[in-house]
């Protein structure tokens, strides 16, 4: 499979440098994968394509305001990003600026006596530092939201770039499906019998960067952390008992979801590649009577055309940057001819793109 299989002509003006206001106020395209037929609303109106006893899944990482300023001891002037942490004090970081090699001490702006030094070296600008005190307490007063390269306006609200759900801090990214719920939306959708639970996927930067490797199947899929908890494990069971149906919000909602249906699978013995690189046994949680089972470690599922999707009914997604994995699994569920049809018929009709942009529904 070629990655230029998934590549588009964007006209740079439909990149979206801003939130639209209110948040359910952006467009809805509605694919139905079946028929290739496509669907023009707006995400209020997204109750319209959701049943009784539907699920939404939907991943409640919090964005860390991961973008810190700093210094060396020559006044040379650094920006590091946060991406993983590895310890307590330890992170794997990308630094912007020169210099910045084994054994250099960098000192934070904006708190004093608060340094850094860089224990390791890695590909690119990727280095693993050691701060010299906890710094996940000090993001709130010392680090800023990290938007995405292709933003360059300014965000006035940095919540803008959280869901209203946003409850556990650990992404460099937004999972920006779900920015456009609102609290009335959700409160909406339940009293129509349409339910809500959550997971978490701490979103990292790769998932939004494009595969360079000429060959999809050469690409190393990168990992994040994620969980899949008793209550939400339950709520599908019992949804799927009922006939309704998974709605997975967003990407990273569809790869906990797959690696919480492989890794289910594979406890009971019916699959040896799970996707799922550091599973907990589900005794840690008390076995459940049903199909999905709690989980939670680091995920490396790559999901590319052709893949077998167990537990994703429909997605709700944004649109994608050529060539990124994120789009690849959106081709893989919705059918690439189906997708990228619909990414021109977005682009007619100027929907707005990425992370601040309009929506997309396959059903």
């Amino acid at each position: 499979m070629n990655t230029s299989d998934f590549d588009y002509d964007l006209p740079p003006e439909l990149i979206a440098q801003t939130p639209i206001e209110p948040r359910d106020a952006s467009r809805l395209l509605v694919l139905k994968r079946s028929t290739g037929r496509i669907t023009h609303t707006t995400f209020r109106e997204i109750h319209s394509f959701l049943a009784t006893n539907d699920l939404l899944v939907m991943n409640e990482s919090r964005v860390l305001p991961a973008r810190l300023k700093a210094h060396k001891v020559t006044g040379g002037v650094l920006e590091v990003l946060m991406l993983k942490r590895r310890a307590p004090l330890m992170w794997e970081v990308m630094v912007g600026g020169k210099g910045a090699h084994l054994g250099t001490k960098i000192f934070i702006e904006g708190r004093e006596n608060l340094s850094a030094v860089v224990m390791e070296e890695l590909d690119g600008a990727r280095r693993v530092i050691q701060f010299s005190q906890p710094i996940t307490p000090l993001l709130e007063t010392v680090g800023d939201v990290p938007l995405p390269p292709y933003i360059h306006e300014p965000l006035k609200d940095k919540e803008r770039y959280q869901t209203v759900y946003a409850k556990t801090r650990g992404s460099t990214a937004a999972p920006t499906a779900g920015l456009h719920f609102t609290n009335e939306t959700l409160s909406s959708l339940n009293a129509r019998g349409v339910r809500h639970a959550f997971v978490t996927l701490h979103v990292g930067l790769d998932t939004f960067a494009p595969v360079t490797e000429e060959k999809v199947e050469t690409h190393k899929i990168h990992s994040e952390w994620c969980q899949m908890p008793r209550e939400t494990a339950l709520a599908i069971n019992e949804m799927r008992k009922m006939g309704g149906r998974t709605i997975a919000v967003g990407t990273t909602s569809v790869r906990v979801l797959e690696t919480a249906a492989r890794y289910s699978a594979a406890e009971k013995g019916k699959e040896k590649e799970t996707g799922y690189t550091r599973p907990l046994h589900p005794s840690h949680f008390g076995r459940l009577a049903g199909a999905v089972q709690p989980m939670l470690g680091d995920t490396n599922i790559f999901i590319t055309p052709g893949f077998d999707f167990q537990l994703v009914d429909a997605m709700l997604t944004n649109f994608h940057l050529p060539r990124a994995t994120t789009l690849m699994m959106t081709c893989a569920f919705g059918g690439r001819e189906n997708v990228l049809k619909a990414y021109q018929e977005a682009i007619k009709e100027k929907y707005r793109f990425y992370s601040f942009g309009d929506a997309m529904l396959i059903v």
